[in-house]
């Protein structure tokens, strides 16, 4: 997802120290049937790779201002389509989906539903659902713990969940929230408990308390993609390989950062007949796609989350400019030169503004994320994506996803909106990239500055 950073939760991103990424070393989990891995030291077992459900509902941070059927069905779709793959992992939280959190059509309702639904017409169907503990400031305590893990189970219509997690470090006590952890593993609620976003101390911490009471620490979820590989700097990659502990990598592919469309400056006037002819020409040339709408200072307009309905579409978007006599600079074509700067992750976004280019960033938290240096040595990593997918005959997605596979310890949970997503997705199992382009794309991106993450994973 491009440029919808919120500054209240994203801080400057950290400075990566090569020596420190060359020790690290992937462990393999402990793998069971083709395509399967037990999470970390519990006995259960998940897919190498699940389904992230944060856009899952009315969450404005995905710009879904109004949920309505048709994001009801394309949501739908995504799970029975994962399911179909083979795909059973799906990770939400108490918090994801309503705008006020805790709605009648949040995230967990909605995995709630989808589950039901399916099991009525596959009865013997199996899905591991993990979920999460919000440590808001007025809970305290173990029972905090357990009411919430209540509720969360009654909104998705289950006696229990395979995975229950500290979605992030509490400002304090976080040992009676691990207490909980284990008071959920003993009452039968859980079969496996994890935390989120928690420091290489803080996970050493928390495995030990539950160690005492002879439960494994299964996961820590974290930021980490190609771009983004802080757990590798700061200790919590390493921590979770000596430890047992899966790291399951959300923003896998970077929310769609990485694919992104900037056309040049222009005149107000034409800005705003391009948004005029985009409104119109991306409801007719993408109706029957999943398209999605976006504003931002009422400079964006509609999205694909197809790389190549979206570079046909541009290209239909110049012939429409050029066949309407349009004229810059003496010659036809559209007002906006388009710079397709980056699409590592396959095209989750296309985004066209009058207002941003390498020479002329973004100020603000997004100028933390493309910076010219950033939007410059990222098209080398992009180059050599699209090359390896090619002789794979894999999408760059799939690219990003498998690199994130193969460091085995490591479950990514890229989040899908729809079928085409979540078929994408899936197309990143069954196959491995080789030592070499391992490495030789780990080299690439560290060269290049890395995204923002979630400021409390450096508390």
């Amino acid at each position: 997802m491009a440029l919808q950073i919120s500054s209240g939760f994203f801080a400057a991103a950290a400075t990566f120290s090569p020596r420190r990424v060359q020790r690290i070393r992937a462990v393999a989990s402990t793998e069971t049937e083709e395509g399967m891995a037990k999470l970390g030291g519990s006995e259960l077992k998940v897919t190498k790779l699940g389904i992230g459900a944060w856009s899952w509902g009315d969450n404005s941070y995905w710009n879904n201002f109004e949920w309505d059927d048709r994001k009801m069905k394309a949501a739908k779709a995504a799970f029975d389509t994962s399911i179909d793959c083979g795909i059973t992992l799906f990770d939400t939280a108490e918090v994801y989906g309503s705008r006020l959190s805790f709605g009648a059509i949040n995230s967990e309702t909605l995995l709630g539903r989808f589950i039901k639904e399916r099991k009525e017409r596959d009865p013997g169907v199996e899905v591991a659902v993990a979920t999460k503990f919000a440590a808001l400031p007025w809970r305290l305590g173990r029972q905090s713990v357990i009411t919430a893990l209540k509720d969360s189970l009654g909104r998705l219509g289950l006696s229990s969940v395979d995975l229950y997690q500290l979605h992030w470090p509490g400002l304090w006590g976080n040992e009676g929230y691990l207490d909980g952890l284990g008071d959920a593993v003993e009452q039968g609620l859980v079969k496996a408990v994890g935390v989120s976003n928690y420091s290489e101390k803080r996970l050493r911490d928390a495995y030990e308390q539950l160690k005492k009471r002879g439960i494994p620490l299964a996961s820590n979820q974290v930021n980490y993609s190609l771009i983004y590989r802080l757990p590798e700097e700061n200790g919590v990659k390493a921590a979770c390989d000596e430890l047992g502990i899966t790291l399951i990598a959300y923003s896998p592919i970077a929310q769609g950062e990485i694919a992104i469309v900037v056309c040049k400056e222009g005149d107000r006037n034409e800005m705003q007949e391009c948004y005029r002819r985009l409104s119109a020409k991306s409801s007719e040339f993408l109706r029957g796609r999943v398209v999605e709408r976006m504003y931002f200072k009422g400079l964006f307009f509609g999205i694909s989350a197809d790389p190549v309905v979206a570079s046909a579409f541009l290209q239909a978007l110049q012939n429409d400019y050029a066949g309407r006599g349009c004229q810059v600079g003496g010659q036809t074509a559209c007002p906006f030169k388009v710079y397709v700067l980056c699409c590592a992750t396959g095209g989750f976004l296309c985004a066209l503004t009058g207002k941003y280019t390498p020479q002329n960033p973004p100020t603000g938290p997004r100028g933390n994320i493309y910076t010219p240096k950033f939007l410059t040595m990222l098209q080398p990593l992009i180059n050599r994506i699209k090359e390896i997918g090619e002789k794979y005959g894999k999408t760059p997605t799939q690219v990003v996803l498998n690199w994130l596979i193969a460091q085995e310890n490591v479950i990514p949970i890229p989040g899908a909106k729809n079928a085409e997503q979540a078929k994408e997705f899936a197309g990143a199992l069954s196959w491995r990239l080789t030592g070499e382009e391992i490495a030789e794309l780990r080299s690439l991106a560290s060269e290049i500055k890395p995204v923002v993450g979630f400021p409390v994973e450096k508390l």
